[in-house]
């Protein structure tokens, strides 16, 4: 047995999305951080479509970035096409997604882990945990060399016992061409962790010169392109456009035909699959009615001719894929570079973690990503950030950060994780936050940029610029409040032309913008007042036409922070409080809530518990006499 020669405050195992972030967070806080990754060539990896973003994700992206992250400067400086979604809508749900070039992804996330201080990367697997008296002190790896840490951060993906499916054929793999982590499965499950199975899949991969684009509808990215990261001045690469095709009555018999070979309708695959994201076979066997699905046909980047069709994940046998994707417009004669597959996986149910995403079984242990039961790499990169963040203030003796729901997605995903657990893979949406209003991408540095520059992750460039751009911010709304308007002729003329009512007593800017039909852009037409640059001036307008719906959620928070502010004592005992059914202390003294508000939001905890709890802590309180 040897010791690796130095001792770290912080380990991180695993080098995908959860584990850059861990890493560079812990590093970037001043703690001594050492990344082990199972293959050097592969840190950052893309295993799925390669694309950042989307609904609630984007939200999530531009959350990692107002804290310090990276994510959302890699996204920017490797994306080929950015888009913003649901436009039409409400601006809680408005979200950016780019595409990356994959290979470009992943070098650039490789250049700014191996060129930060503090952070040392290794090339190993994990065999095992090293933990002695309930406290984790290390890592073994397969080749018996210990490596010394103070904590642990465990980001494997989908490594843990991975199982590749493609047919009825399958053989160990962590992703397809990388061995399995199955050694720390095994030591996972004898520190007596409660683990479970999961799956996820991929599509083919296809030759785009084999495609036929000519009848096939293009769509490209927005113009300018909108870029998340608050450090981002431009977009530096080429932009490319992605085609949209769709499958069809003959593609949906070939599957349906090849079920009876499928490792999902025969059995073969035992863990649950992301209900929110099926495969192929599965679409076309749950929605026999729908004539057609759509495909999306995404490049891989710019200096390869790989295309991802997303919409299309599968685990069909080969033979099936092929016949499968010929039928799609388009695709009659593309030939395949890699086949679709599902992968099956360990991971830990995240009910067994704190909210600092340190595991209540063994202190100084903290999981992130797909470990927790999530899918995603802005689920994982958000995790992994927090991980990093709360293993490194450990080291040094700092109370942890806990975003609660009212102030992050991110806030909203761990909570939910450690609150509610999962028996499938997490999926973040708009949906999950009931604060979505507050929650918006074009406020996130609004919200958290405070909170990682306190924490010391927001370097002085990021902040110079966060403060310059919330100067800018606050100096329109309040020249908009100083214009004030009386009615005249030239105003209700200008009003009627937009569709709008004529005044009839004098008011100010900021209160014509709250009319639907009043744009910021016609107002300062209107009244020659300088256009701000769009992202701010997408803030001013949403401030403006929403404010009494934030209002009202700003008063809901309160409430909401009036029960996560009534804390319950680690050595709470349950079972002496009067009222509770035998369910509801299992489930209590299982989850271990810090607060009553997080109490009260674990399934089955009745609001009569709740009250019961009220009453106990209330006797539980010291006499004044």
């Amino acid at each position: 047995m040897s010791v690796f020669p130095k001792k770290y405050g912080v380990i991180v195992v695993g080098a995908g999305h959860a584990g850059c972030e861990a890493a560079l967070a812990s590093a970037r806080l001043g703690v001594s951080t050492c990344l082990l990754t199972i293959n050097l060539d592969c840190i950052g990896a893309m295993s799925c479509n390669p694309a950042i973003g989307g609904l609630a994700k984007g939200h999530l992206v531009c959350e990692i970035d107002a804290l310090g992250g990276e994510m959302a400067r890699n996204t920017d400086a490797t994306g080929i096409q950015f888009r913003r979604l649901n436009m039409s809508k409400g601006p809680a749900v408005r979200a950016r997604r780019a595409q990356s070039d994959r290979l470009l992804y992943r070098l650039r996330m490789k250049e700014v882990i191996e060129g930060q201080p503090n952070l040392d990367v290794v090339q190993a697997m994990v065999a095992r945990l090293l933990v002695k008296d309930g406290r984790v002190y290390g890592i073994e790896t397969t080749i018996g060399q210990e490596i010394h840490g103070k904590k642990v951060v465990v980001t494997t993906g989908t490594f843990l016992r991975g199982l590749i499916h493609i047919g009825l054929k399958n053989f160990p793999a962590g992703r397809l061409g990388d061995p399995p982590s199955n050694k720390l499965s095994r030591s996972l499950k004898e520190l007596g962790f409660d683990m479970g199975r999961l799956k996820t899949g991929t599509t083919p991969r296809l030759h785009g010169q084999s495609i036929d684009y000519s009848n096939l509808e293009r769509q490209d990215g927005d113009s300018p392109p909108p870029y998340f990261s608050i450090m981002t001045d431009r977009i530096e690469l080429p932009q490319r456009p992605c085609f949209i095709t769709y499958t069809n009555e003959r593609t949906h018999e070939i599957i349906l035909k090849g079920l009876e070979r499928s490792p999902l309708f025969t059995g073969v695959i035992k863990g649950v699959g992301a209900r929110y994201c099926p495969s192929i076979e599965d679409k076309v066997f749950r929605f026999k009615d729908r004539p057609r699905h759509q495909i999306f046909l995404e490049p891989e980047g710019l200096k390869t001719v790989e295309v991802y069709p997303n919409g299309i994940a599968t685990s069909l046998p080969i033979d099936v894929q092929i016949g499968m994707v010929r039928t799609i417009k388009g695709l009659e004669n593309v030939k395949i570079l890699r086949p679709g597959y599902a992968i099956e996986y360990d991971y830990c149910d995240p009910i067994q973690l704190r909210p600092s995403l340190e595991t209540r079984l063994i202190r100084g242990l903290y999981f992130a990503g797909q470990i927790n039961g999530t899918s995603g790499y802005e689920e994982a990169a958000a995790q992994g950030l927090m991980a990093g963040i709360n293993a490194a203030r450990a080291v040094k003796d700092e109370e942890p950060v806990i975003l609660d729901r009212s102030q992050a997605y991110i806030g909203v995903l761990i909570d939910d994780l450690v609150t509610k657990g999962t028996k499938e893979p997490y999926r973040m949406f708009t949906s999950r936050a009931e604060y979505r209003l507050l929650l918006r991408e074009d406020n996130a540095a609004h919200r958290l940029t405070p909170i990682g520059r306190q924490i010391g992750l927001v370097g002085d460039e990021q902040w110079e610029r966060f403060k310059k751009k919330s100067s800018r911010f606050s100096q329109f709304m309040d020249l908009l409040k100083s214009q004030r308007l009386s009615p005249s002729t030239e105003i209700n003329k200008w009003l009627s032309s937009i569709g709008s009512a004529p005044l009839k007593q004098g008011t100010t800017a900021s209160e014509l913008l709250k009319r639907p039909e009043v744009g910021l852009g016609d107002l300062c037409s209107f009244l020659n007042l300088p256009l701000p640059p769009s992202d701010i001036a997408d803030q001013v307008e949403i401030e403006a036409k929403y404010q009494g719906y934030i209002k009202r959620q700003e008063e809901d928070v309160l409430k909401f922070r009036k029960w996560e502010g009534v804390r319950l004592p680690d050595y709470l005992d349950f079972s002496k409080i009067p009222g509770l059914s035998k369910e509801a202390v299992e489930k209590l003294s299982k989850v271990r809530p810090e607060s009553l508000g997080r109490a009260s939001r674990i399934s089955g905890i009745t609001p009569a518990a709740i009250t019961a709890i009220q009453i106990y802590l209330k006797k539980m309180e010291p006499s004044d006499n």
